[in-house]
């Protein structure tokens, strides 16, 4: 049975991909349509119920709620893209360094991941708007300096195994140098982990933004986010619960979708689960 036949068979994949595909088809979406302008204030509508004009209803400043949620996944789809990417980047980068060079190059990359550890996402966000100010770059630069030891602890683990393999013997007995090695051999054959891992940490993304923008230090009016939108919500939890739902189940989902499409890909690209599958 091929990849792309137990990929369907998969149920945990099959679910996520479906998940995962409708937040980025929202995002795509809402670039070029929404049902009203996600930032126009409209008083006198405030706090509407579900409507034809309105399918959610409205906020406490008569905004559509359908609209900010639309815009909304925009900030999640960049914050995961980028913040993710940052990480993955640079922290595999160092992980790769440290499997090769071993010795105080890798003790030194290590310490200094378990370091960057000590600071969370939110503390660094927090520093980071203390110097700078709030927003979305400060919360992107925040959640992928974070992304770093992650990938590079998850890359120097897996390449090290790779190292003592045989094929690696021969390719330094016919005079491979390192970076050769790491390229040609090492790097293809870790990249299911940080494919894997990579869905994991753009759904602690999407989290870390959205506690980011609830606090006030991520996504900064008028641009809608689905943090912002809770955070605006909560003194009218009793009077308009909707208000906290709605953006709290995008939310769920967003994560849930990632999760479990991550979960699907690890099992699709583990040759002893597949063989067992």
């Amino acid at each position: 049975m091929n990849l792309g036949e137990r990929a369907l068979r998969h149920r945990s994949f099959r679910i996520g991909s479906v998940l995962v595909g409708l937040l980025v088809l929202t995002a795509l979406l809402s670039l070029v349509w929404t049902p009203h302008p996600a930032a126009e204030i409209d008083v006198p509508s405030k706090l509407q119920g579900p409507s034809a004009s309105h399918w959610l209803g409205t906020d406490s400043l008569g905004r559509d709620i359908v609209s900010q949620l639309i815009v909304g996944s925009q900030n999640s789809i960049a914050v995961g893209l980028i913040a993710v990417g940052i990480g993955m980047g640079i922290g595999t980068a160092l992980g790769l360094l440290a499997a090769a060079r071993r010795g105080w190059v890798e003790e030194l990359v290590m310490r200094a991941a378990d370091f960057t550890f000590a600071f969370p996402a939110l503390v660094t966000a927090i520093m980071l708007t203390a110097i700078y100010g709030g927003g979305l770059v400060n919360s992107i630069l925040a959640i992928g300096i974070f992304n770093i030891p992650v990938f590079a602890r998850i890359s120097r683990a897996a390449a090290a195994g790779i190292w003592t393999r045989d094929y690696v013997t021969a390719a330094r007995a016919c005079g491979k140098g390192s970076w050769q090695i790491t390229f040609a051999h090492v790097l293809p054959n870790i990249a299911s982990a940080l494919i894997v891992q990579a869905t994991i940490q753009f759904a602690n993304a999407i989290l870390a933004e959205a506690a980011l923008s609830f606090l006030g230090l991520g996504t900064q009016p008028p641009q809608p986010s689905w943090g912002r939108m809770l955070n605006e919500a909560q003194s009218l939890l009793f009077q308009a619960p909707q208000l906290a739902a709605w953006p709290g189940l995008a939310i769920m989902l967003s994560v849930l979708g990632l999760n479990l499409m991550g979960d699907g890909l690890r099992d699709l690209m583990d040759p002893r689960l597949a063989r067992s599958r």
